[in-house]
């Protein structure tokens, strides 16, 4: 059974909006093919990121930290949707999961195609990225072992120390990670002007 299907993108795209499509490149290490490989099981090839702001503002939102994440780096939370599972559940199981909130989602930003290399080898991937917005609970993660840290942050702190942080690492993965950040960033300032 697959992850994600056409049909269950376009029904996302019916109830948030048509999304931007962005096709990404980037080079990895060997380290990061692994785990890269390592979450394919069963053919996954996507995540579901979501950026769940705390207000209608559009200027905080939950962040996470990973146990193997450098001091100071952080992102939007994102997993996967389980096969059999709703694009909409997945998404709102893994924000409850990553940061203990309970969420709304508001609009489909991104549809992101990337390719990662490492020498010869290639993976495809995709990356489906939602914006929501804050609709009960704490901010406290839940899933202990995958979740270091959780904590609100603006998007100057996404765009300033932390961007510079991920790019420091010198990882593909992270590179990635900011490029999504960066094109999300430009759809969130849209939400804050209509």
């Amino acid at each position: 059974m697959a992850y994600v299907s056409d049909e269950m993108i376009a029904e996302m795209e019916r109830r948030y909006g048509k999304p931007r499509h962005l096709d990404l490149s980037f080079e990895i290490l060997p380290a990061e093919m692994n785990m890269l490989r390592g979450s394919k099981k069963h053919d996954r090839n996507h995540d579901v990121t979501v950026f769940i702001f705390k207000d209608r503002s559009y200027r905080e939102f939950a962040a996470i930290a990973k146990h193997m994440f450098p001091a100071g780096a952080y992102r939007a939370p994102s997993g996967a949707a389980n096969p059999g599972e709703g694009l909409e559940a997945g998404t709102v199981r893994e924000a409850r999961e990553e940061t203990g909130l309970e969420i709304e989602l508001d609009r489909f930003m991104l549809h992101v195609h990337a390719r990662f290399t490492c020498g010869p080898v290639v993976e495809n991937w995709r990356s489906l990225v939602f914006s929501a917005l804050h609709a009960g609970g704490e901010l406290r993660h839940q899933d202990e072992e995958e979740i270091r840290e959780t904590k609100w942050v603006t998007l100057e702190e996404l765009q300033g120390p932390i961007r510079e942080r991920l790019l420091a690492t010198g990882m593909g993965l992270f590179a990635y990670r900011v490029a999504l950040h960066d094109a999300s960033v430009e759809e969130i300032l849209k939400l804050r002007d209509r």
